[in-house]
């Protein structure tokens, strides 16, 4: 006996297909064990996946859309891209048409508000770019200051921006948030990944995010995170912690949206949307935002007589 599980795979921070971040939504996951769903995860082989656990109305009406998320390798209580492309997918789906959407994740709830474009592309029940969603993540806890010296040891003295201080943010996810010099200086950046993990050990964070912001006609931010392995088209959860850092430095001033751009050296160029409040000595109101784009739909079929431990998916 077999059950077909049907999925969507969307690009996330972008509106052109096949660039930003790459996300697969199995859109009703009922009746997975959570062996089945980290087996899916590593079957999609993306960055993340999403599982979504349809309720009775009434309860996802008063607890929000329960919402897992996998990398290949484990659960995450929080992550940005897929929470905003499976809330984006669940708008496109949605008879209500409500501007808002409240997601129900390991870590809690967060809400994400939707506005459209003055000429919608698409009324075909598919995201199509021209919706964009923006999350509100939980209020950014501030961790310690990484010693210059040791953060300067990881890049090298020339990269680092010594004016500000590298710093540990968590808004449901902690990383570094470590600012380098110019967005030259980023491009070119090759950080050892051995001294990074060395780095950050005992801070709670396990990455680094190193971001370059730049004031012209309006402040915008470079920004890259690498992981073993590769490197993060878009990192959403990263996005909200530099939001909160760069508005409590007085970089980026209260309210005040600004252009995360990231992924342009691996070829997956994404766009996020920061902005974060400050009232008085709190930063508060961390929004992070952006659209998504479908790019494929298909089929998986799990031999449910299979030990769940051992289920192995097949693609049809």
């Amino acid at each position: 006996m077999s059950h077909n599980y049907e999925f969507v795979q969307l690009d996330v921070f972008t509106k052109t297909p096949l660039t930003g971040n790459p996300l697969a939504i199995f859109t009703d996951a009922r009746g997975l064990s959570d062996q089945q769903m980290q087996a899916l995860a590593r079957e999609m082989n993306l960055s993340e996946t999403t599982f979504i656990l349809p309720r009775e109305p009434a309860t996802d009406a008063q607890e929000g859309k329960r919402v897992r998320i996998f990398t290949v390798e484990e659960e995450l209580p929080f992550a940005g891209h897929p929470t905003l492309g499976t809330a984006l997918y669940l708008y496109s789906t949605a008879a209500s048409g409500a501007d808002e959407i409240v997601l129900d994740l390991n870590v809690g709830k967060i809400g994400v508000r939707f506005s459209t474009d003055s000429n919608p592309r698409s009324n075909s029940n598919r995201v199509a770019g021209d919706v964009f969603g923006e999350m509100r993540q939980r209020d950014p806890e501030f961790g310690p200051t990484l010693p210059p010296d040791k953060a300067a040891s990881v890049l090298g003295s020339e990269e680092i921006a010594a004016e500000w201080p590298s710093q540990i943010v968590s808004t449901g996810l902690p990383f570094a948030i470590v600012p380098i010099r110019d967005s030259k200086t980023l491009a070119n950046l090759k950080p050892d990944l051995v001294r990074v993990g060395a780095l950050l050990e005992g801070t709670g964070a396990r990455f680094c995010y190193f971001i370059s912001p730049e004031r012209q006609d309006r402040l915008e931010v470079r920004a890259r995170m690498f992981f073993y392995g590769g490197e993060d088209p878009a990192t959403g959860s990263a996005a909200g912690c530099a939001a909160s850092w760069m508005v409590q430095q007085g970089i980026a001033n209260s309210d005040e949206q600004v252009l995360i751009r990231q992924g342009v050296e691996i070829r997956r160029p994404s766009e996020m949307y920061v902005r974060a409040t400050r009232d008085g000595q709190r930063v508060t109101n961390v929004r992070v935002g952006g659209h998504a784009v479908e790019v494929l739909r298909g089929t998986v079929r799990l031999d449910c007589q299979l030990d769940q431990s051992s289920a192995v998916p097949h693609p049809s």
